[in-house]
């Protein structure tokens, strides 16, 4: 899942490939009961995988989904597997009694940004601020 996560930090321009970050992640959220992370397999290769959080919305008045990473690799995207990763995640967070998800995109990633439209997934006035810690 690491090395997925290199195809996905290099295309973004906010964050870069670590690793060890990356595995301490995957550790978190697979530890975590209200997370979900999912993959899909091709033969014995890991072809894409997406992670899921729920949070309390106080605009909703209950659970809300946040989708933190989505990536399929590069010789399987246009196949499916993302659309089926995405479907996963939904229906998931649907059964732990979310009502809205959410979920941030490369602004220069349009092949993202086309996928999730045509997804039904719309655009937002809100803006992603972030501060680091470390």
């Amino acid at each position: 899942m690491s090395l997925l996560l290199d195809q996905l930090f290099t295309i973004e321009q906010d964050f870069s490939p670590d690793r060890e970050k990356q595995r301490r992640g995957l550790q978190l959220l697979i530890d975590s009961p209200g997370a979900l992370v999912v993959v899909a397999e091709e033969g014995d290769e890991i072809a894409g995988m997406a992670t899921l959080q729920l949070v309390v919305s106080t605009a909703e008045g209950g659970r809300s989904g946040v989708i933190e990473d989505v990536v399929v690799s590069e010789p399987y995207r246009g196949g499916g597997i993302g659309h089926k990763l995405m479907d996963h995640l939904l229906s998931w967070a649907e059964s732990q009694g979310a009502t809205r998800m959410q979920l941030l995109a490369d602004r220069d990633n349009q092949p993202a940004l086309d996928f999730y439209q045509k997804q039904g997934w719309s655009l937002t006035r809100l803006v992603a601020l972030r501060k680091s810690f470390s």
